[in-house]
């Protein structure tokens, strides 16, 4: 299948969202495509977020929003996996990952112990994101990368068809973001599904993203990644002095290449 008969997951038309008068989204168009990375670039208050929490429904919007393949599923209502940006915790909170899960998935008090099935289905999560060892650890002693992971592995539990990423690395430092993207990019290759992933590091966006959705309020551009992040589209968001650098990092191996940064 070519790039241009790839069939949509998630159609977005004419979508405004107001608050309290101001527009905060206007007349967005775009589109997610089967099994893609899609990166959501932006200055701050360009409305990102939102576009994520009109998705969820979690925001009043005007316009339409198409799950594409939703009729798969007996329901009709589309698979939707959420990790956001920020997750407050109290660090000496009695709960365990184990119990964070039991929380979501279980209608019987977590005092009464997770069920068997709960229990499973967070142990093969947690493995799929590579962080089984923290089943029964305390969820506010976590680090920032460990958290993250927990929360992945808790929005791939149920097979999502797509996967909300609100900048998954903030707070994390520059080796455990490179880790995490990696094995984000092959679990997100495994298993084929859709990922609008919010981030303000180009660097990471030029690495990972098949497509990239430029937003300052309103749509600035969107299209192949390699074909979208140029000069001018960054100074379209960002303002005239906006303008990409290189910089080098080394991988896993010690070696050293360089990509765009903003």
């Amino acid at each position: 299948m070519t790039g241009s008969e790839r069939l949509h997951t998630l159609e977005i038309r004419s979508l405004t969202v107001r608050k309290g008068g101001v527009e905060i989204l206007s007349g967005i168009d775009a589109d997610l495509r089967c099994g893609e990375v899609t990166a959501l670039v932006g200055p701050n208050g360009a409305g990102k977020t939102t576009l994520l929490l009109a998705i969820l429904g979690q925001v009043p919007y005007t316009g339409e929003i198409r799950f594409c393949r939703a009729a798969e599923h007996g329901d009709g209502a589309p698979r939707i996996g959420y990790v956001p940006q920020r997750f407050p915790l109290d660090p000496d909170a009695p709960i365990t990952v184990l119990d964070f899960f039991a929380l979501s998935a279980q209608r019987r008090p977590v005092f009464l112990r997770a069920s068997r099935r709960t229990r499973e289905a967070a142990r093969e999560s947690l493995e799929r994101a590579g962080v089984a060892h923290l089943l029964q650890s305390p969820l506010g002693r976590l680090s920032g990368g460990e958290l993250q992971r927990v929360l992945f592995a808790l929005a791939l539990r149920d097979a999502p068809d797509i996967l909300l990423l609100d900048e998954p690395v903030s707070g994390v430092d520059v080796a455990g973001e490179e880790l995490f993207c990696d094995f984000l990019s092959k679990v997100q290759r495994d298993s084929r599904f859709s990922l609008l992933l919010v981030s303000h590091d180009l660097s990471v966006v030029t690495r990972h993203a098949d497509q990239v959705i430029c937003l300052n309020r309103r749509l600035v551009c969107s299209g192949a990644t390699t074909e979208v992040l140029t000069p001018e589209n960054l100074a379209a968001m960002y303002g005239a002095d906006a303008h990409l650098f290189r910089h080098a990092h080394a991988d896993g191996h010690g070696h050293l290449h360089d990509d765009w940064g903003e």
